[in-house]
């Protein structure tokens, strides 16, 4: 049985009659994992993520809308939460409701996850560690999954540093590190290293494969890189699933700025779409966009 879960948050918020962010691509996410804004912000762990701290826009009062991986990358890509399972989804779980592809591809959008690990191109099937399915929501839509859109997932390795190098990135990339190299295990495959080990593999990963990206001319000239963050720690239930350290950076967004601005998932994804020109899906229809974060606004 599949049964739909709206983030109760997401429902207060009226209608934007605000402008809408300019359109701007490429737009990036690299997805990041279980870690809080207290773990993360002036950790010595992390010097590159905090580097980018002090010259791009942060955001201070950010909360995931609750613990457990794939409801917020749900959110993240469709707008609900479609379930409240974090883990332990069947492979054939469907998102059959609109989300982001079926927009991009309305768009006339281009778009591609770089997956890390992933066995093959256009693979939907399950883990393949360190490749987890579950922090790829793309590789259980409908519109994807035995589509003509699954040759959009590609393995990370070369794919990624080739669009970079080469200057063809799509309108929006969905970057998937795997299972290590986003935070959530330990070079083992345990959980059981310090937190200091996890969040510096993390930051060297960030270091080395999107560091590259703030040279590439596309993106010099309006990209916007989203270094997201699912939920926060285990130990951190603050408004659901924890504060979160979500960092935005490109030319088109502030310097050295902290928003105080109450946000979750939703409120990404309605950044997203605003960005990328396209139609709005679920719940953000109801929110707003991250504008504070931006120049111009």
């Amino acid at each position: 049985m599949r049964f739909l879960v709206v983030a109760a948050t997401a429902i207060f918020a009226l209608p934007l009659t605000a402008a809408n962010l300019p359109t701007t691509t490429p737009v990036v996410v690299v997805a990041l994992e279980n870690e809080s804004y207290s773990d993360v912000v002036g950790s010595a762990s992390m010097p590159y993520y905090n580097s980018l701290i002090s010259k791009y826009a942060l955001t201070g009062n950010f909360y995931a809308d609750l613990h457990g991986s794939f409801p917020d990358y749900a959110m993240l890509t469709t707008g609900e939460l479609i379930t409240t399972a974090g883990w332990g989804l069947p492979n054939d779980f469907p998102i059959s409701i609109d989300n982001i592809v079926r927009e991009m591809v309305k768009a006339g959008k281009t778009w591609k996850v770089y997956a890390e690990n992933l066995p093959s191109t256009g693979y939907t099937g399950g883990d393949q560690w360190p490749y987890v399915k579950r922090h790829n929501p793309f590789a259980y839509m409908t519109d994807v999954v035995g589509m003509a859109q699954a040759n959009n997932i590609v393995p990370f390795n070369p794919n990624w540093s080739s669009a970079v190098s080469s200057n063809t990135l799509p309108n929006f990339s969905f970057v998937v590190p795997n299972i290590v190299n986003d935070g959530n295990e330990c070079p083992d495959g345990t959980t059981n290293c310090p937190n200091s080990t996890r969040l510096r593999d993390v930051d060297q990963w960030l270091q080395i494969n999107i560091a590259p990206l703030f040279q590439n001319p596309a993106f010099q000239s309006g990209g916007v890189l989203i270094l997201w963050w699912d939920e926060g720690d285990s130990a951190d239930n603050a408004s659901g699933g924890g504060r979160l350290a979500n960092l935005f950076a490109g030319p088109k967004v502030k310097t050295n700025y902290v928003s105080k601005t109450f946000y979750r998932h939703e409120h990404v994804l309605r950044t997203i779409e605003e960005l990328l020109g396209v139609n709005k899906v679920g719940c953000t229809i109801y929110t707003f966009s991250m504008s504070d974060l931006f120049l111009g606004f």
